[in-house]
């Protein structure tokens, strides 16, 4: 059997603790599978290992992540610091620079500058591998380099937000407001101090710039995706979406279309029944449209087990020689996709409007629609809060109907306009909610 396989690792949070500890407690059972050893020789850290019992007492440890990337006793740096800048942008730099593979979690570092990592590693005769970056335990970079043939890809799609899926599960089955959800997402770790990132739909488009970049061969753009949150999403819209028979989640979807490649996060309504749509709490699924079949895969998208496993999926890659090139192909032919932007996106739409009940309010709203062509599928709309006892409070005019709508196959820039009319009409009095559908 070949020489063991040494790792310099820097990074010891939850993921790195969890690599560390998986190389160390599978030793054997790596060396079988991978005909190769992979041994932990030096380690970088900032601050103590996330996993108190983890014993690293006969691994050296080196002060300095770039130094650890050149050391020459180290055959795979594997970078899980996070962030797009450095340290972690420098060790990378420095370990492909000198020929060493790098493997990393670091979506936001590939997000930024994947392609030009990718262009460093093909240079220096090495390699980039980044399966856990996307839907952690999810084994959908290897599938998307690897597992489908000559398959042309028109969509890929899904669930890359265990937080954002969590609170939405939340939301709709306990009937909880999103305050609510979000402070416990937070109390059981699912969410961060500061869960912009998270809510704001940021770390998913992340993960579909680089998805992107693997299904339709072109240059990773995360500048080109439309974002929009979950902050909005109220009960209200999850109450309306199960009467007209959907379910909201937060997807990031690509696609080509006749204008180019479409990148885009938003809360999106998915019918029932449909796969994506029964995907719940914390778990990721992601669904690839091509022309020879659809595929949907599903598993935990985040944590130290479902993560670190497919950190070491890469290193045991390594160990075993097995090499494909970081985007599935070399990345100097990557190419520069037009951006399709979203004003030109198709599909039907839910809208919420809080409506002026008063005579003439339908028939307003009505024709805006039909000015821009918008042809509705189906009208739900809600009775006025009443006061108990048979006493209607002399107030209750100007209080607003919810009004809900579904629209036929429209566009983006269509319905905008449409709104913005409405708006000007005085007959709303809160911005509209608009949901887009995924038809799946």
């Amino acid at each position: 059997m070949a020489e063991p396989l040494r790792v310099g690792l820097a990074g010891l949070g939850t993921v790195g603790s969890a690599v560390a500890g998986m190389i160390m407690r599978t030793r054997d059972a790596i060396a079988e599978r991978a005909g190769r050893a992979i041994d932990l020789v030096a380690y970088s850290a900032k601050d103590p290992p996330r996993d108190a019992t983890l014993d690293l007492s006969n691994v050296r440890k080196v002060d300095d992540p770039v130094t650890l990337a050149r050391d020459a006793a180290v055959d795979v740096f594997v970078e899980l610091m996070g962030g797009e800048g450095n340290p972690a942008k420098a060790s990378v730099e420095a370990a492909l620079g000198v020929g060493r593979p790098v493997v990393t979690a670091n979506k936001a570092l590939l997000a930024r500058h994947g392609v030009a990592l990718a262009k460093l590693a093909e240079a220096n005769n090495t390699t980039l591998s980044f399966e856990a970056a996307v839907a952690g335990g999810i084994p959908i970079v290897k599938t998307l380099k690897e597992g489908l043939g000559g398959s042309r890809l028109n969509r890929i799609y899904g669930i890359l937000n265990g937080t954002c899926n969590y609170i939405l599960t939340r939301m709709h089955k306990e009937r909880l407001s999103f305050d609510a959800c979000l402070k416990e997402a937070q109390k059981l770790g699912y969410a961060e101090a500061d869960p912009t990132f998270d809510i704001g739909g940021f770390d998913t488009a992340h993960k579909i710039a680089i998805l992107t970049s693997l299904a339709f061969g072109t240059e990773v753009d995360a500048e080109a995706v439309h974002v929009e949150g979950i902050q909005a999403i109220s009960l209200a819209d999850l109450e309306a979406a199960d009467e007209l028979g959907y379910r909201v989640k937060l997807l990031g979807v690509a696609q080509r279309t006749d204008a180019g490649i479409e990148q885009r996060v938003h809360p999106t309504m998915v019918p029932k029944g449909n796969v994506i749509a029964e995907v719940d709490g914390v778990l990721n699924a992601v669904a690839i449209d091509a022309d020879t079949m659809g595929l949907t895969l599903i598993g935990p998208g985040a944590g130290g087990a479902a993560t670190s496993s497919a950190v070491v999926a890469d290193i045991m890659d390594l160990a075993a020689g097995r090499r494909v090139p970081s985007f599935g192909r070399p990345a100097t032919r990557l190419v520069k996709a037009p951006r399709a932007t979203m004003q030109r996106h198709e599909g039907g739409y839910y809208i919420r409007l809080s409506a002026v009940d008063r005579p003439g309010t339908a028939a307003t709203i009505a024709r805006r629609m039909a000015d821009e062509n918008i042809s509705l599928e189906s009208i739900m709309q809600r009775g006025r809060d009443r006061v108990p006892h048979g006493g209607e409070d002399p107030r209750s005019a100007d209080k607003p109907a919810p009004v809900a709508l579904i629209t036929y196959a429209t566009t983006e820039d269509a319905v905008r306009r449409a709104l913005s009319a409405i708006e000007q009409d005085g007959v709303v009095v809160e911005k509209p909610q608009v949901i887009r559908i995924e038809k799946g």
